[in-house]
């Protein structure tokens, strides 16, 4: 396979494609190819679920918090914590394996880590205390970095036209496993505990990460010796090096910190005697609105491929703007705060699989440039969830709606700022 020529973007300006957007585009599979993999259809739809299956991974823990303090006798609060390692499990593993899609053998790389996720969570299953937990859900979610290995290759495979289909496909899989976790997640856990449920997700993890390794297609690079700190130490100079990939990333950190300061601080509103006054288990059926995103996707990635990438971005921007005043109204009003979640779901949805197309194809080096745009999106969501509790404890909801729309005009002027040639 061989890649098109460079071009050379005109800064700022919207694509007729999402391939418009990127200095290189990918080519489609020769038909010899076609003929040692699988069709599209189903290497697609393996694809999907199988990041699905390992994105759910990195919220299995948060829904059944209060069983597993009560296994182990102790406050819930004495184990909250094991949610927010499971985030920097998660971090890590960006960090130190999927820069390796661009080198190594992804499909060695699956079944190796869907092996050692599913080991971990069946460690966790068996775990005697809060410490031996955390450790096996770290080394869980540091493994589960498999969805981000898939997506580069799905771009860099698929024809410019149906680029951000393809991508869209996939990404649906990530959203539905992240609500699975959630919703279906606490509810086995209610029925037959919570070790099961990390048992059940490692058998799910192992079958699904060996069928991926099976069905995925012969690589068409060259493989070769992978230096993980020799990738992680490039990264600063790829995104140096693109405006496109700057772009995306800060415009996507700045959606992906909306969101997270909404969502995150959106259980205290709903539980806070003084407003709603839900019970928790009430509460968390909000996480059903994340089944938005679900159905944004796919339609996002359609959309980019007939009108261009930043066209989408623009109008994922747009609609969470929309949704802001009504998640600030919702602080009194229960119709707003459900009419602003589905906006925002289906803003930062749309927002994700155009910026996400487009820092794919910003460089011949997909996988780190992948690495580099999630990490980014992390770090914006992790600020600014690290900054909505003590601004809803000292301001309440008009303090969070605050930092919502100061990180979502942050993100939108440093894009603009960022896709500047230097």
């Amino acid at each position: 396979m061989r890649a098109s020529p460079r071009t050379t973007p005109t800064p700022g300006a919207p694509a007729a494609s999402s391939a418009a957007t990127a200095p290189r585009a990918a080519t489609a599979p020769t038909p010899a190819d076609a003929r040692r993999g699988p069709r599209t259809g189903v290497l697609l739809t393996v694809l999907s679920v199988c990041t699905g299956v390992t994105a759910a991974n990195i919220y299995l823990a948060t829904p059944l918090l209060g069983l597993i303090a009560d296994g182990f006798g102790v406050a819930p609060s004495a184990v909250g914590w094991i949610a927010s390692l499971a985030q920097l499990g998660y971090a890590v593993g960006l960090l130190f394996f999927a820069p390796l899609g661009d080198t190594a053998d992804r499909r060695r790389l699956v079944w190796m880590l869907s092996a050692l996720a599913a080991v971990a969570l069946a460690v966790a299953a068996c775990a005697p205390g809060s410490a031996a937990l955390a450790a096996a859900v770290f080394v869980s979610c540091a493994a589960t970095v498999v969805p981000q290995l898939l997506i580069p290759l799905v771009a860099e495979r698929a024809p410019a036209d149906r680029r951000g289909r393809h991508v869209g496909v996939v990404v649906t899989g990530m959203f539905a496993g992240s609500v699975a976790a959630r919703v279906l997640g606490g509810l086995a856990g209610q029925a037959y505990g919570w070790r099961p449920v990390f048992l059940g997700a490692a058998v799910l993890t192992l079958a699904i990460g060996l069928l991926t390794a099976a069905v995925l297609p012969p690589e068409t690079r060259p493989v070769r010796r992978s230096h993980p700190l020799r990738a992680i130490a490039g990264l600063p100079r790829l995104v140096a090096s693109s405006p496109g990939l700057r772009a995306a990333c800060v415009r996507q950190a700045g959606l992906f910190g909306t969101w997270s300061a909404l969502w995150t601080t959106l259980v205290l509103l709903l539980t806070s005697d003084g407003t709603y006054g839900m019970a928790t288990a009430t509460a968390g059926l909000f996480g059903l609105f994340g089944l938005t995103s679900a159905l944004v996707s796919p339609a996002a990635g359609s959309l980019i491929d007939r009108f261009g990438a930043h066209r989408v971005m623009v109008t994922g921007y747009a609609l969470t703007a929309v949704s802001l005043p009504l998640f600030w109204l919702g602080g009194h009003r229960l119709w707003a705060l459900c009419a602003g979640a589905v906006t925002l779901h289906a803003g930062f949805t749309a927002g994700q699989v155009a910026n996400q197309t487009r820092a794919l194809g910003s460089s011949s080096s997909p996988a780190a440039a992948n690495t580099a745009y999630v990490v980014s999106c992390f770090a914006g969501g992790a600020i600014t969830s690290a900054l909505a509790g003590p601004a809803f404890a000292h301001w309440g909801w008009n303090g969070v709606c605050a930092i919502a729309i100061g990180c979502a005009a942050l993100g939108w002027a440093g894009g603009a700022l960022a896709a500047r040639e230097r």
